[in-house]
C-alpha cells in the first residue's frame, strides 16, 4: 500500500543554495501540493498547519540543524501531540549535526528517488529511531516553545559568534567553523588580555531536575538529545538512559586544556566527574536563568527579559534511516 509523505525544502541551506534548480523541478513533480520550499519561520507554521490538516504522516526536512528545529517547532505548534509525524532528516545544511546522528543518510535526488520507492512499498517507516527531542520554554507562557537537539551557552555562544562571522562562514562548513571558533577562543586563554575575560565566564542560575537551584559564574554550558557527535567528540557523561545530556563548567575550571584535550577526543576522564569545576550527566529537565543569548542548533536565540528559560527532554520524533 503506498504511503504519503511531504518534503520542506530550505532553498537557502548551504548545499541546496548551490543547485541548479532541477531537483526543485523533480520534488514538485513527483510531489505536487506536499513539495514545499520556505526558510521562514512563519511559513513553516503556515506549512506545518496544512500538514496536520492533511494528516500527513511523514515529513522529509532537506536543510541543515536550524531547518530540523525549526521545522520540528512548528509541528509541534500544529500537530497533535499523540500524532506527530515520522522525520527523514537530509543533510543539507551548514550545520548538519543532527543528520549525522538521525538522519536519513541520503541527500538530493538520491534521496527523493529513494522516499518514492519507500513510499510506494510501504515501507518508509519500516527502519526508524526514535529519539527525544530538546525543548527550550520561556517563562512567558505566550511564547511558542523551540525543538532542537544541541543547545549551548556562555563560551559556546562566544564560540558561535565568531563562526557566524563572514570570514569564517563563507570559507568552511558550519561544523569546520565552530571548531576553528573553539580553536580561536582557546587560543584566546593564552593571552593576558582575553584570558580573564574569558575563563570568568557569565552569570548562570541551574537547576538541575529537581534539585535546588545553584548559581555560579559560569564557563561553559552544553545539553543535548544527540547520542554521537563528529569526530569521536563527547563531552558528555553516558549515553545509557533517557533524557537529555548536560555539562556545565564553572569559571575558571581547573585543568581546562586537559580536560577539553580528552572531551573532544570522547575519552573517559574519572577525574573530570569528582572536580568541582565540571557537573554533567543525564536529566529529564532543568532550568536556566543567564543574561545573555544562548544557541540552539546553531541559531542564536535570546533567553527573554528575565533571562528564564526551560529545558526538557521530549517530546519523541520517529526518524526514518535508509539504512
Amino acid at each position: 500500500m503506498s504511503e504519503r509523505f511531504a518534503l520542506i525544502h530550505n532553498p537557502r541551506s548551504r548545499r541546496n543554495d548551490r543547485e541548479d534548480g532541477s531537483f526543485r523541478r523533480r520534488a514538485s513533480e513527483a510531489l505536487g501540493p506536499l513539495f514545499f520550499h520556505s526558510a521562514s519561520g512563519p511559513g513553516l507554521v503556515e506549512i506545518a498547519a496544512e500538514l496536520a490538516r492533511r494528516e500527513v504522516g511523514v515529513v522529509a526536512i532537506d536543510g541543515g540543524d536550524g531547518t530540523v528545529s525549526n521545522v520540528m517547532s512548528a509541528i509541534h505548534q500544529c500537530y497533535p501531540a499523540d500524532a506527530l509525524p515520522a522525520l527523514a532528516v537530509l543533510p543539507s545544511g551548514n550545520s548538519n549535526l543532527i543528520a549525522a546522528d538521525v538522519g536519513f543518510g541520503l541527500r538530493g535526488n538520491a534521496a527523493l528517488e529513494r522516499l518514492n520507492v519507500l513510499a510506494r512499498e510501504g515501507l518508509l517507516r519500516h527502519r526508524v529511531l526514535r529519539r527525544d527531542v530538546l525543548a527550550v520554554r520561556w517563562s512567558d507562557p505566550a511564547r511558542p516553545a523551540v525543538l532542537g537537539m544541541f543547545h549551548g551557552a556562555a563560551a559556546f555562544t562566544r564560540g558561535i559568534r565568531i563562526a557566524h562571522r563572514p570570514a569564517l562562514l563563507n570559507r568552511f562548513s558550519h561544523d569546520l567553523a565552530v571548531g576553528v571558533a573553539i580553536a580561536s577562543s582557546l587560543g584566546r586563554l593564552v593571552f593576558r588580555s582575553t584570558r580573564r575575560k574569558w575563563l570568568a565566564g557569565d552569570r548562570v542560575t541551574l537547576a538541575i531536575g529537581d534539585e535546588a537551584a545553584r548559581t555560579a559564574d559560569c564557563f561553559l554550558f552544553l545539553a543535548t538529545t544527540l547520542d554521537c557527535l563528529p569526530g569521536g567528540m563527547w563531552p558528555f557523561a553516558s549515553r545509557e538512559g533517557a533524557g537529555l545530556s548536560y555539562l556545565s563548567v564553572e569559571a575558571f575550571p581547573e585543568h581546562l586544556l586537559s580536560a577539553t584535550w580528552s572531551l573532544l577526543r570522547g575519552r573517559c576522564t574519572a577525574w573530570l566527574d569528582s572536580s568541582p569545576s565540571y557537573r554533567r550527566g543525564r536529566t529529564d529537565h532543568l532550568a536556566l536563568r543567564l543574561d545573555g543569548d544562548f544557541v540552539l542548533d546553531g541559531e542564536i536565540l535570546d533567553s527573554g527579559p528575565d533571562g528564564q528559560t526551560y529545558l526538557s527532554a521530549g517530546p519523541a520524533f520517529d526518524f526514518i534511516r535508509n539504512a
